[in-house]
């Protein structure tokens, strides 16, 4: 499926069902068949799972296009709204818990609750060798960053820290997967650099969220993997106690990308905090 935004096509899956929906939101380098694995554990519930901009899309954005991370906040929220989703329950892993933290910390009325699932938060963006590296590479003209993308074809390349190797224990099908857009589409390049720049402008934009995420008042949730080496456990006991009625969960034999390394039990959280 599709919808047109302001800044541009954006891909989705749903569902269907008529009870209230719950969006999943993935990191970058990443497109929605991240959550492939808990949606499919989750039969009943209506998934929606939209692939943002954010360098695995396959349509390229529209010239002009706010690709900061407030913009991309804002077109999530702007997701939600056209497809008119209420009661919202709102689920980020990675960078996509930094969008879903931006979106927490504005009004937000579409949104019941939030997942905060081993992600950027506090002073830990870019977060790791990867994030770091991502910005540093996010410098280069477009075409040369093309140049440093060729080289994840390569799985033992892929498989190292500043790559997806301390992102995710079992998913390297999955990131394979993800870099073909980058590699074979000018503009996803274009707009992959655009939100690489614009985020290394802003280094203390969560920083400045968490100052505001004790003023959100709906359930949340944070969830994170014991054995993550890019974000922090402390960073996710730290949210969960920020936050008025946040819990957490915490689950082994996962690093960052539990969607993926932890699919059934991240299902099976999610399923009872949306009943709860």
């Amino acid at each position: 499926m599709q919808v047109a935004l302001s800044a541009g096509t954006v891909e989705y899956t749903d569902t269907g069902g008529t009870g209230p929906a719950v969006v999943f939101v993935h990191g970058l380098l990443m497109d929605g068949s991240l959550w492939d694995g808990p949606v499919a554990a989750l039969d009943g519930l209506r998934c929606v799972v939209p692939t943002l901009p954010f360098g695995a899309h396959r349509h390229p954005m529209r010239d002009g296009a706010d690709l900061s991370m407030r913009g991309l906040a804002r077109l999530l929220g702007e997701f939600l709204e056209r497809l008119d989703l209420r009661d919202v329950t709102l689920v980020g892993v990675d960078t996509g818990g930094a969008l879903v933290q931006l979106l927490m910390t504005e009004d937000a009325p579409r949104v019941g609750r939030v997942v905060l699932a081993s992600c950027d938060a506090f002073d830990n963006f870019p977060p790791g060798l990867t994030g770091k590296t991502l910005f540093l590479a996010g410098k280069l003209p477009p075409r040369l960053f093309g140049v440093f993308v060729q080289q994840l074809r390569l799985r033992a390349v892929r498989r190292l820290p500043i790559a997806f190797g301390w992102l995710t224990k079992r998913g390297d099908a999955a990131t394979a997967r993800w870099l073909r857009p980058l590699l074979s589409q000018a503009g996803v390049r274009r707009d992959t650099v655009r939100v690489l720049r614009a985020a290394a402008a802003t280094p203390d934009i969560l920083r400045e969220a968490a100052e505001r995420l004790p003023g959100f008042d709906r359930p949340a949730l944070v969830v994170w993997a014991t054995e993550d080496r890019v974000m922090p456990l402390e960073h996710g006991r730290r949210l969960a106690a920020l936050l008025p009625k946040g819990q957490l969960a915490e689950v082994a034999d996962s690093y960052t990308l539990l969607p993926l390394d932890q699919p059934v039990e991240f299902a099976r959280l999610v399923r009872e905090f949306t009943a709860g």
